[in-house]
């Protein structure tokens, strides 16, 4: 039974916003407003390739949690109430159904950002939320006019008006972005590595005319975050059992070069030959030469500079996650005020896990505030 009918605002028209929104009005006992500058969920088009990386196929939610470099332990609890399976679930009820890759992703059928953005807004436009263009700057005056208010900035902005309520904010650094290095590959952009190893880390490298890019650069920037600049990384190309010597006897006539390329791009192959000045056939290869090679292809030294401006996406810091209760989202010094998505100390790996902090941490918060409405 409703006690009495209450007025929330969610500061922010992105993925956490919305789904927060969404599941508010899930029952007639509050009257949703929606605050943002720009178009809602513009920030969901090019998620995923513009495919739309709903969430990743893992249901167990520690191991799900391991995903996210910042927030695992407080995100044990947000994940119990609403895991991966519940994500699925709410799409597919909202007429979106799902596909899992090889990979674990999960894609909407209709791999499109778009369907799926407008399938939401129809959704909360059919239940009377409100969509108000305009950048909210006087967080104390919201809170005055609002029973509740949900801030869902993302990473980007909404600071300022927290630290006004004396609320400690982790300064941000980029994360899930292509970094910039010392070494000039530009003879290599383009090129991709298949399953090398940098740092303990697996995964495809992609060569770019500033530095390096690709999946496992994406995990490397999100671990090193905060790591001061320059620092140097270590790449392994032959993650795998390479037994050199045999190779160099099996094609002993040919060029060093041709050999190396037929396991490497021979680019990279070409780049790293001639880094080291070596030019002769496979059986002009001594103990010192092969030795050489494999010191250079097995410990490849890069020196990373910084990130590449304008990529990022996804940001490293946020609201500090001891200012809020993670089994509400609800700011513990501010009552009524809640966080939800990349505005928190929270971000995740490649692969949909963004995305399912958003799900996840918007549902928390909105069931939080309706069984505060409830009697």
């Amino acid at each position: 039974m409703v006690q009495e009918y209450k007025k929330i605002a969610v500061v922010g028209a992105g993925a956490s916003g919305c789904i927060c929104a969404y599941h508010l009005t899930s029952e007639d006992c509050c009257e949703v407003t929606i605050f943002d500058k720009g178009e809602p969920l513009r920030t969901l088009l090019p998620t995923g390739g513009g495919r739309c990386n709903l969430a990743h196929a893992e249901y167990d939610y520690k191991e799900l949690a391991k995903n996210y470099p910042r927030g695992e332990k407080f995100l044990y609890s947000v994940f119990s109430k609403f895991s991966t399976s519940d994500t699925v679930e709410m799409f597919e009820s909202m007429g979106i159904k799902t596909y899992t890759q090889n990979d674990g992703r999960i894609f909407p059928i209709s791999d499109n950002s778009k369907f799926v953005r407008d399938v939401i807004i129809d959704k909360l436009q059919t239940r009377g939320v409100k969509f108000v263009r305009k950048e909210i700057v006087d967080l104390w005056k919201l809170l005055k006019e609002f029973d509740y208010v949900v801030i869902a900035t993302g990473g980007h902005s909404g600071y300022e008006m927290l630290e006004y309520f004396d609320i400690k904010i982790v300064p941000q650094r980029p994360s899930l972005v292509g970094l910039s290095t010392k070494e000039k590959f530009k003879t290599l952009s383009g090129i991709v590595c298949k399953d090398v190893l940098i740092d303990g880390l697996m995964g495809d490298l992609l060569f770019t005319h500033f530095g390096i890019s690709g999946p496992i650069v994406y995990k490397l920037s999100s671990y090193r975050a905060y790591n001061d600049y320059p620092y140097t990384v270590t790449v392994d190309f032959f993650s795998q059992e390479f037994d050199f010597q045999k190779i160099l006897n099996q094609y002993s006539k040919r060029d060093v070069k041709n050999i190396l390329g037929k396991y490497l791009p021979q680019k990279l192959a070409d780049y790293i030959l001639d880094s080291l000045q070596i030019n002769c056939r496979g059986c002009d290869v001594n103990r010192i030469i092969r030795e050489e090679i494999l010191q250079y292809v097995h410990n490849f030294k890069i020196t990373i500079t910084g990130t590449n401006i304008g990529e990022e996406t996804v940001t490293a810091g946020g609201v500090l996650l001891n200012e809020i209760n993670s089994k509400t989202m609800e700011v513990k010094k501010v009552p009524n005020l809640y966080c939800i998505g990349e505005v928190l100390d929270i971000d995740g790996l490649c692969g949909g896990f963004n995305l399912q902090n958003a799900w996840s941490t918007a549902y928390v918060c909105a069931e939080a505030i309706k069984s505060c409405i409830k009697v």
